[in-house]
């Protein structure tokens, strides 16, 4: 919620993933993992623009090809970089974050109505459970008889 440290998005299955905040360039890390682009309004209201992953941010994020496009059209302000040693875990949490975030620039991942799943398996086992549970609430369809 400030400007600077870290900030805590959450995923489509609920899980909260922690990102450093950085603003700059330089400050950018060498390591690999996932981020996400953010437009930040009335300093504490923040916005994923793009969420995306990378084997090394320094040589992806300097440079990315959508940037421009998130800084001039969609008023980004800041990256936001999550560090994931597990190359495997990329995807998953990208897809997880997409999917819970819905951000405007991506186009993969994002569900287009209630009954697409997710690819991945491990999010799609998760997403059917939770679509069970969700049914039990549901008030059944029908008027009353009488």
């Amino acid at each position: 919620m400030i400007p600077f440290g870290w900030h805590r998005w959450r995923g489509e299955t609920g899980r909260k993933y922690w990102f450093k905040i950085r603003l700059t360039d330089r400050h950018i890390p060498d390591d690999g993992g996932i981020y996400v682009f953010v437009r930040r309004r009335f300093f504490f209201f923040l916005e994923a623009l793009y969420v995306g992953k990378a084997a090394n941010f320094r040589s992806r994020l300097t440079g990315h090809e959508r940037w421009s496009e998130a800084w001039w059209v969609h008023g980004a302000t800041e990256r936001h970089v999550m560090t994931v040693p597990d190359r495997r875990e990329h995807v998953r949490i990208e897809e997880d974050l997409i999917r819970g975030l819905k951000p405007k620039m991506n186009n993969v991942y994002v569900p287009r109505h209630a009954n697409d799943a997710p690819h991945h398996p491990k999010l799609k086992k998760r997403w059917q459970i939770r679509k069970v549970v969700a049914s039990l609430f549901r008030p059944k369809q029908g008027g009353l008889k009488g």
